[in-house]
């Protein structure tokens, strides 16, 4: 969490190799290798996956095409067999369900004049079915009504697993009420400057961002460390 500008997509994009990013300095340890000198495509295949803010329109390419040539990438990284297209289609069937999407969206082009709910029920589809180690989820609950977001937090919660791990990226509390996080981590000028458990963001929520700052100057005369270790 943190304000805009503070560098949240911008640390993102970074983790997933965003071509417009030059990391200057620092590392990113994954696996036991240094992530930094991956390629974006070997990142996604080695089990990270980012939901973006704004997901790009491909027409002309089909949701289900592009989900199984993904899943086929993945599974052949893991040295697992490829799925057929109807195999595949036995595959994501149960997983378009626990998102409550239609198989129509199968035939559709990808993102292509979805609403902005559809592309984030598209976003956790490929998340789904990419059996992602890592997931990078963006403002996934921005332009969600309600029930949108119950069913994509939903989803979320049901593809958790001892040996994943995700990362949401958030200015509300309401998608933590859905997605309870382990830790909740403030965001500043690029660095984290608090971390603490869901209370932290009951305190952005009632006293916005200078509560977070007061807080941390009781802390700090108190002699106790702010950032989470």
């Amino acid at each position: 969490m943190g304000t805009n500008g503070s560098g949240k997509s911008t640390l993102s994009k970074c983790l997933v190799g965003h071509p417009d990013y030059e990391i200057t300095g620092g590392s990113v340890t994954y696996k036991g290798e240094d992530l930094l000198v991956m390629e974006p495509e070997e990142r996604a295949r080695a089990g990270i996956f980012m939901s973006f803010q704004s997901p790009v329109e491909v027409p002309g390419v089909s949701n289900s095409d592009f989900l199984r040539l993904a899943a086929n990438a993945r599974r052949k990284q893991r040295g697992e067999p490829e799925l057929e297209p109807l195999e595949f289609y036995g595959f994501v069937m149960p997983k378009l369900a626990a998102l409550k999407m239609n198989p129509d969206f199968l035939n559709r082009d990808v993102n292509a004049n979805f609403s902005g709910g559809e592309k984030k029920r598209n976003e956790i589809l490929q998340l789904s079915v990419l059996e992602a180690d890592v997931a990078v989820l963006d403002e996934i609950d921005s332009g969600l009504d309600i029930d949108a977001l119950r069913d994509v937090a939903d989803a979320v919660n049901g593809l958790k697993r001892p040996d994943s791990a995700t990362l949401m990226v958030t200015h509300y509390k309401r998608l933590l009420n859905y997605v309870v996080p382990e830790a909740v981590h403030i965001m500043e000028a690029g660095r984290i400057i608090y971390s603490g458990g869901l209370e932290v963001a009951d305190i952005l929520e009632k006293d916005g961002y200078e509560g977070i700052k007061t807080l941390i100057k009781k802390e700090a005369a108190a002699g106790r460390e702010p950032v989470a270790a």
